[in-house]
C-alpha cells in the first residue's frame, strides 16, 4: 500500500509527526522531511531532487515524489513548547543517575517503526558498497532543550545513530576528551539538517563514538534515529 501513514508517538498539539511509507507523490505543506532508509529519497516535481540516505530537507509546498520510509515533523505550536515535561516528556536525569542535575534535556516517548537491512559500515560511510548486511530495528524519539543548554558530553552507545535539527538552532560537538575546552569539531545544525554519523564501526556489532554532545543555541527540539542491532 501507497503512502501508509501514522503518527509517531510523541505527535501532539505541538508538534505534528506522522510517518508514511512506501511514499509515492506525496504533498508537504511545511514540514522537516527525514528519510529514515537506506535508499534515495526523490523530492521535487518538474524539477526532481536527491536526498540521500539518513539524510532531511525543509518542504515548503513540496512533494515527495519517492522514498521508503520518511518521517514528517514540524513545529506547530511554539508557545510554552518547553512544557513538554508536563506532556508526558522525562527528563534524562531520571534515567541516568550519574546526569548532571542542573541540566534541562528531555526525551519525548520513543517510537519503534520497524527494521531495517544494512551494513554498518556503509551508515558510517566507511564503504560505499554494502559486503555485510545485518538487521537493525528503528527507534525514533525528540529531544528539547533550552536555549544555552550543555547536553553532556558522552561517548557510549549500544546502536547507531543520527539527528536531525527540527526546531531552532543547536551544533553536535566533538571533543578529544570529556572537557568542552577539548573540542575539535563543531557540526552546526540549522533546521532540517541530519549531520553524518560520528561513530565507527569496530567489531561486529560493536561501534566507537568520539566524545560529543549536543549544544543547543536556542530553545531547541531535535530527532535521534537509533538503529539497534
Amino acid at each position: 500500500m501507497q503512502n501508509l501513514s501514522r503518527d509517531l508517538a510523541f505527535a501532539d498539539a505541538f508538534i505534528t509527526a506522522t510517518l508514511v511509507e512506501n511514499v509515492v507523490d506525496y504533498d508537504v505543506a511545511d514540514a522537516i522531511v527525514v528519510n529514515i532508509s537506506p535508499s534515495p529519497m526523490v523530492t521535487g516535481d518538474e524539477h526532481p531532487a536527491i536526498v540521500p540516505a539518513w539524510k532531511s530537507t525543509w518542504l515548503k509546498g513540496g512533494r515527495i515524489r519517492s522514498a521508503e520510509r520518511v518521517a514528517v515533523i514540524k513545529v506547530v505550536n511554539p508557545t510554552n513548547l518547553g512544557g513538554c515535561m508536563f506532556r508526558g516528556w522525562d527528563w534524562l536525569g531520571n534515567r541516568i543517575r550519574s546526569f548532571p542535575r542542573d541540566t534541562p534535556l528531555y526525551i519525548s516517548a520513543q517510537d519503534t517503526i520497524g527494521t531495517v537491512i544494512l551494513d554498518p559500515r556503509v551508515f558510517t560511510n566507511e564503504r560505499a558498497s554494502a559486503e555485510a548486511p545485518q538487521t537493525f530495528t528503528l527507534k525514533l524519539n525528540l529531544w528539547w532543550s533550552p536555549g544555552d543548554t550543555d547536553c553532556f558530553i558522552h561517548n557510549e552507545h549500544p546502536f547507531l545513530e543520527t539527528h536531525t535539527q527540527i526546531h531552532g538552532s543547536g551544533r553536535m560537538q566533538k571533543f578529544k576528551t570529556r572537557d568542552a575546552a577539548e573540542i575539535y569539531e563543531d557540526v552546526v545544525m540549522p533546521i532540517g539538517y541530519s549531520h553524518d554519523p560520528f561513530c565507527r564501526v569496530t567489531g561486529e556489532n560493536q561501534w566507537t563514538y568520539p566524545w560529543h554532545r549536543y549544544y543547543a543555541d536556542t530553545d531547541s527540539v531535535w530527532l535521534a534515529v537509533e538503529l539497534h542491532p
